[in-house]
């Protein structure tokens, strides 16, 4: 009998969040699951990591379904560490984050916990996948995005990923109907114009609320900015290697011992 692919599910909106316990009735269909996600909401923690406080964790119980589950006190890419170095008996051969609530396309993978997660899971040698819905509200719907979730899983864990890359794949909020398929495509250039909304307390002391709008730069049709406005599945590889490789032999030119 073969065994079933060992698949590592998590998110940054918590462990009750409705977003992952879509992703994992899916990932059920496929293989073996086990979930190691927040015990909170952590969204936009980035690839933050928990360095001077200690890390709980606690094994859940939550839909009676087949997975085994736990909460960690910590970011999402504590959830990965922790479960590849303590909590499987063996390395996955799938990851999967989300499915987030909201866009984490274009410069939002920067900030994204649901993203960070994957990258974390990809450094670590594992094939993965970050999805997010176009929808902040946690009743979204998430039934669309379910069946194209499974075909991409299987076909990662077919074809596998090159080393050092990690797919970031954001869901338009329409119904399955209206959803034209998936594009591969680029990150836009696009970014949060911030303005912050400051406030004072009964106390007297000033505080602030972030807030900013998002801003498209980037005219390109092979974004996902693009695909995503036009009713499309955006699937863009990233990587976590920074290096800009376009600019070092500029770099070098530069006298910089002088």
């Amino acid at each position: 009998m073969t065994k079933r692919p060992l698949i590592l599910v998590t998110n940054d909106d918590g462990i009750t969040a409705p977003g992952i316990r879509s992703l994992i009735r899916v990932m059920n269909n496929i293989g073996e699951v086990v979930v190691v996600a927040p015990d909170s909401p952590q969204s936009a923690m980035g690839h933050a990591i928990t360095i001077n406080n200690t890390l709980y964790c606690k094994e859940e119980d939550i839909d009676n379904g087949p997975q085994k589950e736990y909460s960690i006190s910590g970011t999402p890419a504590d959830c990965i560490k922790l479960a590849m170095h303590e909590l499987l008996g063996r390395k996955p051969d799938l990851c999967v984050s989300g499915i987030n609530h909201g866009s984490n396309s274009s410069i939002n993978v920067i900030y994204s916990g649901t993203m960070s997660a994957a990258i974390e899971a990809g450094m670590g040698g594992i094939p993965a996948i970050g999805f997010s819905l176009l929808n902040y509200n946690w009743d979204a719907d998430f039934s669309a995005a379910e069946s194209y979730i499974k075909t991409l899983c299987l076909k990662v864990l077919e074809k596998g990923l090159e080393k050092g890359i990690v797919l970031n794949v954001n869901f338009p909020d329409l119904a399955k109907k209206d959803i034209k398929g998936l594009r591969v495509c680029r990150q836009a250039n696009a970014n949060w114009v911030e303005k912050f909304d400051k406030r004072q307390s009964p106390m007297g002391r000033n505080y602030y609320w972030l807030t900013g709008e998002f801003i498209n730069q980037d005219k390109g049709e092979d974004t996902d900015e693009w695909a995503l406005k036009e009713g499309y599945i955006s699937v863009v590889p990233v990587q976590f290697d920074l290096t800009a490789h376009q600019y070092l032999k500029e770099l070098k030119t530069w006298d910089l011992n002088g």
